[in-house]
């Protein structure tokens, strides 16, 4: 809970302060020419501003709102412009899974459900292969069913122009800056200095908010907290629980599992992304999804003497990387509309479909290999 906090408050702070927006049109002046490379740099920019912003929600609006100015200043026609929002969204969610703070509520959970402890540096190392290749091949994948219809005429000077209105480095975005590279770097050494990310991150956002050294954050900025996501969370961090008690979770291993499962590893994790995207497609949520998949899973892998962080993170991948329908996943459900991304449900079934078979490809492909490289399996 504190981690999300601070990770919305700091989103606050870098989104306030210009430093983001500076970020992206200094990385369009030199990176963006046409529309794949639009594309290129949305996934590019998503994976930069996850090392600062630990939340995928504000990291894409920020995103979204730079790109409106991209839309406008190239007279980018309607459906290439949809397509291009659809990108900002569709990219946050496999870029949220390289960090563990790339998204500040999901990635905790999941460890938190296995029961194992895990920090930044052991995420990084566990699922930042196959995260990256994940997002490498959903842009591929992403250029390729949505291709440009039209032409771009980007106005660098117009860019350039709204880069020199903001001036230097002003003292706040310095401020913020020197604030988030503490932040990163007691991120990244948690494992050398012991104290949880979620603690770093409230205090640091604690701290942008003191006079002198801060000055950033105001009484206002604990607007940009979403309670609701909080009470949210909290029901779906419940579940397990009280599936747990109630038997529900052993009920579910009864009806969906097989009396014994597949004793060798690339099958067994075939069938856990199998089961887990059944029941994303029945409850759609990604949260409700690990509270009710992760115990009924690990009540028949612990006793197979499978790493508790295997099971959990393989139905992690399995849901957090798979979606239809833009219910089924908030990183896309947040974008969908003219007055956001500009997209709709035809955007994302298009992409949706390909994706589940990059699920099963990455986790059978990159996921299992790499994990028995380091030694997890």
């Amino acid at each position: 809970m504190y981690l999300i906090i601070g990770a919305y408050l700091i989103a606050s702070a870098v989104k306030s302060s210009g430093l983001g927006e500076r970020i992206a049109y200094w990385f369009i002046l030199r990176f963006v020419k046409g529309y794949r490379s639009i594309i290129v740099s949305v996934f590019f920019l998503t994976f930069i501003l996850s090392l600062i912003i630990p939340h995928p929600w504000p990291r894409a609006f920020l995103i979204m709102s730079v790109m409106h100015v991209l839309i406008k200043n190239a007279g980018i026609c309607k459906e290439d412009a949809i397509n291009i929002g659809f990108s900002v969204f569709a990219a946050s969610v496999p870029v949220s899974l390289i960090f563990l703070t790339g998204d500040s509520v999901i990635n905790a959970l999941a460890v938190q459900n296995s029961g194992e402890s895990l920090g930044w540096g052991g995420w990084f190392l566990i699922m930042g292969i196959p995260a990256i290749t994940t997002s490498v091949i959903t842009c591929i994948l992403f250029l390729g069913i949505f291709k440009p219809v039209g032409q771009v005429n980007l106005n660098h000077q117009e860019i350039r122009a709204k880069l020199d209105e903001m001036g230097k480095l002003s003292e706040k975005e310095v401020r913020v800056l020197v604030w988030l590279l503490i932040a990163v770097t007691l991120w990244m050494t948690d494992a050398l200095h012991g104290i949880h990310i979620g603690w770093v991150t409230l205090v640091i956002a604690v701290l942008m908010s003191f006079p002198v050294i801060g000055g950033v954050l105001t009484d206002r900025s604990w607007s940009q907290v979403p309670v609701q996501v909080l009470i949210f969370i909290t029901a779906a961090m419940a579940i397990g629980k009280v599936g747990e008690v109630t038997g529900m979770n052993s009920w579910i291993a009864q009806t969906i599992l097989p009396s014994s499962m597949p004793q060798n590893i690339i099958l067994l994790a075939a069938f856990i992304a199998l089961v887990s995207i059944i029941l994303h497609m029945l409850l759609g949520s990604v949260i409700a999804v690990m509270g009710v998949a992760i115990p009924a899973l690990l009540s028949f892998t612990q006793p197979m003497g499978i790493n508790p962080l295997v099971t959990s993170l393989l139905v992690y991948t399995a849901i957090c990387t798979h979606y239809l329908l833009p219910f089924q996943h908030l990183n896309i459900l947040v974008g969908l509309g003219e007055e956001n991304g500009g997209y709709t449900q035809k955007q994302t079934l298009r992409l949706g479909a390909p994706l589940t078979l990059v699920v099963f490809a990455v986790i059978l492909l990159v996921e299992l290999p790499w994990w028995k490289a380091i030694g997890l399996i």
